[in-house]
């Protein structure tokens, strides 16, 4: 695997600008041919110093279309659980194929919303502006809309699970379910941030086809832009909404969701370990 390091710099999220507590904070790239985005939480470090263990918690874009190399890379995984954020509406019947090697299993998010058939029409009619406003108000969902697929998601992590979790690119619902994670595991915020913001690159190559594709069919590439990045913006809006709505992550996390984030620290935080150096590996 290569390591790649969440942006060291500081993160305006709303108001406020934040800075990751360590200089280099890290996750693992793992290099797979038809599934992007694929990430090792492990080596992410907390507050507290200690780190989370490499090999348990892994996540990803759309895992379905995978070459036999990125099953066999998977299958040494030894996951307990795929989970599938995706709605109905987003796969394809020969996805089942994939889902017949692995305990893969659904619990969509946004249901509906991201569907070819709802998103190509809108990208045909909306300007930038508007789909960054789309994106923002999709955010803002996630936190009360979708409270029972997220809890089901941390009671996982509660139960020990070694798992991979996805949706399409990996970013967005994955982004989030992320975000909730690494503040259950005692990671400081704006190192979630960073982390969250480091789809872009692992991303960009698969948005430059995606763009190409979509301009063949009349959609502006600066229309679909918002929709295949993430921005500050967006998780802020979601931050928002739980800091101002339920008290803040910690609260959110133990009062409304019922998490044990001790229970879940002890599952997947080893000691920590110096702090490694030099520049991150490009994936």
């Amino acid at each position: 695997m290569l390591l790649s390091a969440a942006s060291a710099t500081s993160v305006a999220v709303g108001a406020q600008t934040l800075t990751p507590l360590t200089p280099l904070t890290t996750d693992q790239y793992v290099p797979l041919e038809r599934v992007q985005n694929t990430r090792d939480l492990g080596g992410l470090t907390t507050e507290d110093g200690r780190r989370i263990v490499p090999g348990r918690l892994y996540r990803s874009g759309n895992p379905a279309f995978a070459t036999p190399s990125d099953i066999a890379r998977l299958q040494t995984m030894h996951l307990d659980v795929v989970l599938d954020f995706r709605a109905d509406s987003e796969k394809q019947p020969a996805e089942q194929a994939f889902a017949a090697l692995f305990p893969w299993q659904a619990d969509p998010v946004l249901a509906g919303n991201l569907s070819p058939g709802a998103i190509v029409p809108m990208l045909k009619r909306s300007t930038p502006a508007q789909m960054h406003q789309f994106m923002i108000e999709l955010y803002r969902q996630f936190p009360g809309t979708y409270q029972a697929q997220f809890t089901r998601f941390l009671k996982l992590a509660e139960d020990d699970k070694t798992m991979l979790y996805h949706c399409t690119a990996g970013k967005d619902r994955t982004g989030f379910a992320t975000v909730l994670l690494l503040s259950a595991l005692g990671v400081d915020r704006a190192s979630v941030i960073a982390n969250y913001l480091e789809s872009n690159r692992f991303n960009a190559a698969g948005n430059a086809q995606a763009t190409a594709q979509l301009q063949k069919i009349g959609v502006v590439p600066d229309v679909v832009a918002p929709l295949l990045a993430v921005d500050p913006d967006y998780i802020g809006a979601a931050m928002q909404v739980i800091d101002q709505q339920y008290g803040g992550m910690q609260h959110y996390l133990a009062d409304v969701l019922h998490i044990d984030v001790e229970r879940i620290r002890r599952n997947y935080l080893g000691p920590g370990t110096a702090t490694v150096g030099g520049a991150a590996a490009q994936p």
